[in-house]
Order: C-alpha cells, then sequence, then structure tokens
C-alpha cells in the first residue's frame, strides 16, 4: 500500500505552497494515494477501508450496518465535530493566533451544546452495543468520535464528557482497541494540554 499522508504542525504547514498543491483549501487532513487526492477526513477513511479491503467491522458492507456507521458520518459534523472543536479553538488556537482574550461567554454556549451532544451519544448511537452506531465491533465512526472528545482533554476537559458513564466506558474500549496507536496519534493534544497548562498562569 503506497499511501502519502499529508499533515502538519503548529508552526503553519498546512499554509506552504507544497501543502497547497495536495489541498488547495490548505486544510488538513488529506491523503495523496498515488495521485488520487482527498481532502476530508470521512472520506479518506472510507477509501481507505474499501480500497485496501480492510477488516469489514470498520466499515461494514452489510447494508443496514453502513448506513447506521453513515448516519453518525453525517450527524457528527455539526454535534460531535464542531462543538468539541470550537471549546479547544476557542481556549486554545484563537488567543494565540488572534491576540484577543478567550471567549468565555463563547466557550459556556458550546459546553451547552457538547452536553446535549454527549446524552445523544449515549441514547442515540451506545444504547444497543459497545461501539457507536449499536456495532459489535469497533468502526471507523469510533475513530472519529474518539478524536474529537480528545481535544477537550488538551484544556482539561475531560468532565464534559467523562461524567457519562456510556460514553467514558466507550472511550476507554476505543482507546485499548486503538492502542498503541491511539497515543501516537493524539501527541499534539498532549502537547497543547502543557500548551493550556502555560497559558493558565497568564489568565
Amino acid at each position: 500500500m503506497c499511501v502519502n499522508l499529508v499533515s502538519c504542525k503548529f508552526a503553519g504547514e498546512h499554509f506552504t505552497e507544497e501543502f497547497a498543491k495536495v489541498n488547495r483549501f490548505q486544510k488538513v487532513p488529506a491523503i495523496d494515494d498515488n495521485g488520487f487526492v482527498l481532502r476530508e477526513s470521512v472520506a479518506i477513511l472510507k477509501y481507505l477501508t474499501v480500497k485496501y479491503k480492510l477488516a469489514d467491522h470498520w466499515y461494514p458492507s452489510d447494508f443496514e450496518r453502513q448506513i447506521r456507521v453513515d448516519e453518525y458520518l453525517h450527524w457528527q459534523h455539526f454535534n460531535t465535530r464542531l462543538n468539541a472543536a470550537m471549546i479547544f479553538r476557542s481556549i486554545v488556537l484563537d488567543p494565540q493566533t488572534t491576540g484577543k482574550p478567550i471567549n468565555w461567554k463563547r466557550i459556556e454556549y458550546f459546553k451547552g451544546e457538547l452536553s446535549k451532544t454527549v446524552e445523544h451519544l449515549e441514547k442515540a448511537f451506545l444504547q444497543e452495543g459497545p461501539y457507536l452506531c449499536n456495532q459489535p465491533e469497533i468502526s471507523i465512526c469510533d475513530i472519529l468520535g474518539a478524536c474529537e472528545l480528545m481535544q477537550l482533554n488538551a484544556v482539561h476537559g475531560e468532565q464534559l464528557y467523562e461524567s457519562n458513564e456510556a460514553v467514558r466506558k466507550w472511550l476507554e474500549r476505543v482507546k485499548k482497541d486503538l492502542s498503541p496507536h491511539f497515543d501516537e496519534g493524539h501527541k499534539i493534544v498532549y502537547r497543547a494540554r502543557e500548551v493550556f497548562d502555560r497559558m493558565k498562569g497568564k489568565l
């Protein structure tokens, strides 16, 4: 499998001319698989699982199970992804890039929305199974859901989801299933937490 995964760091590598050749939107993630370029995480995960015939549980071939996975993949954009990302962005990224003080009113709004999201995860997506979409095994939607919530760990926001026992246990299963790659993939989140800890002393 010859896949060139293009990533960036806090240094702004995604704004370089080289990266723009892969993704004109200058956003991450992006993938260049022997000239076939994709610029969106859901599409990338589907592409990799189908083209390279990965284990069926990642993106089930069974029609109804697959549609259940797709249901979450569409829902998460304006729920898990939006709310977790906006809390992380408002506390960590925006103050560094704009120089403006943290907008705590905005953060409280997204915390409220995230609380609803966590409840939906429990009651709609974890009601009948150990993994999202009530799947018996881990799938690509678990990867996306876990990664979005992990952003909160960078700002000591674990309590925003860990207070929900079903969601906490689900995330523990995902971490275990993806070990040791889970921690490797979240090094930036762990580093961001160190940055936030330093920022707290200046707030």
